[in-house]
């Protein structure tokens, strides 16, 4: 049998190949294979070693060059963490205003091109470059609070939702518990408020939620407040809800109001607040000391005021349109309490300057090692508290800071 040359083997493999691959079953491959080889006198392995030779391999996609490198998101990994974790959408603001500062401040050691990348970052790149480290935060959802309390309700009219949020010196205010698992006895509360306007948060801590402690802690907040309030919105717990905080709104000229029973909406700015300013911050654990509650206060009045108000961001919704089912949402660019007050031009110029001034003193990096160095001691007050509790539970603890903190912040009487 006279022998194909090499031209017409080739141009037989290639019409065999095309019904080689077509075949599904393996006997109808092999009958291929034994034709070829019978018609060629070529090696069987070699036959099929050519078949699959010569078919195109998937080229390999060219990896693009990575814009944000391994430093860029170590760099942005610090300074997400400076200002405790906040989205990309408000943490973009703060990379435009504050990288440099904490370069200045020596917080973060980066050149000059790694700097310019932080600052022109989008918000999505942001946090899809966090992906993996926002894995590791757990974050835990509210427990509930106080009961509703039912005096002076006819008396004090319902506020739902509509604010003018142009408008600054509307509070809302709200009590936190931190009773841990249990709400037997007396522990620490939380009197919490934010202005609707600007996002500016207030926070005090009281023995216990009565009318007289909620009160003084209200006033406290006040007056370091740094603009007029015009109107106090609350729940219907009866920590605020009573006769003495009705009269003194009265007295003052503030328009006071409540919320409906049940419906936490009608409170959604400090509801807000109340998570990422006091549960993030002191968890579910129970705080029922006057240690505890001198440490906190000292976080309440110094450092994390501070530290949320002019470092914590803060979006506000702009318009919201219905497009079939879904809501469509936009936002404006978020900016912390303290640019939005001073953009506000409802504040003395005064008191403008004294904050511009505040606001250039502060490291916030330097504000948030503060924050956890305290945080630490309110654990270490937490654990000894517990130990003292596990060894003799009959004895009453007397904590060590009770003399000179019930002097300096004793309460003020119910008719002040």
């Amino acid at each position: 049998m006279e022998r194909m040359d090499m031209h017409s083997r080739n141009e037989y493999l290639r019409v065999m190949r095309e019904r080689y691959f077509k075949a599904r079953a393996r006997k109808e491959k092999a009958q291929l294979l034994d034709e070829y080889c019978l018609n060629t006198g070529q090696s069987r392995k070699y036959v099929i070693w050519k078949i699959h030779r010569a078919v195109p391999k998937a080229k390999r996609r060219k990896k693009r060059q990575e814009t944000y490198d391994g430093k860029v998101r170590a760099a942005l990994a610090k300074i997400w963490a400076v200002f405790d974790y906040p989205c990309g959408q408000r943490l973009k603001p703060l990379l435009e205003t504050e990288v440099d500062r904490l370069r200045g401040f020596g917080e973060i050691a980066i050149d000059d091109e790694v700097a310019v990348k932080l600052k022109v970052m989008s918000p999505a790149t942001i946090d899809r470059k966090l992906k993996h480290e926002r894995e590791y935060l757990q974050l835990l959802r509210a427990k509930g609070g106080p009961k509703p309390g039912y005096l002076l309700k006819q008396k004090i009219p319902v506020r739902l939702t509509e604010w003018d949020t142009s408008q600054v010196g509307y509070i809302e205010a709200d009590l936190v518990v931190h009773c841990g698992s249990s709400a037997l006895g007396e522990y620490i509360n939380t009197v919490s408020s934010t202005d609707v306007s600007s996002g500016w948060w207030e926070g005090e801590a009281i023995m216990g939620k009565s009318q007289e402690h909620s009160f003084w802690a209200l006033k406290e907040i006040r007056k370091r407040t740094p603009f007029e309030w015009k109107g106090l919105d609350s729940d219907n717990g009866g920590e605020f809800i009573n006769q003495v905080l009705y009269k003194y709104c009265q007295r003052e000229g503030l328009e006071f109001t409540r919320s409906r029973a049940n419906r936490k909406n009608d409170n959604a700015y400090i509801e807000e607040k109340n998570w990422t300013h006091v549960r993030k911050v002191f968890g579910y654990l129970r705080h029922d000391s006057y240690e505890e509650l001198a440490i906190m206060n000292d976080l309440y009045r110094n450092e994390l005021r501070l530290y949320k108000n002019f470092f914590q961001t803060v979006m506000k919704l702009h318009s919201k349109e219905r497009i079939g089912g879904k809501v469509k949402r936009r936002y404006e660019a978020a900016k912390s309490p303290y640019q939005r007050l001073i953009e506000s031009n409802q504040i003395p110029e005064r008191l403008s300057e004294e904050l511009n001034g505040t606001y250039s003193a502060l490291n916030p990096a330097q504000l948030k090692r503060s924050i956890d160095r305290k945080l630490d001691e309110l654990w270490s007050a937490y654990e000894e508290k517990t130990r003292t509790q596990h060894a003799d539970p009959h004895k009453k603890q007397v904590p060590r800071m009770v003399r000179n903190y019930m002097i300096q912040q004793s309460p003020v009487r119910l008719g002040a």
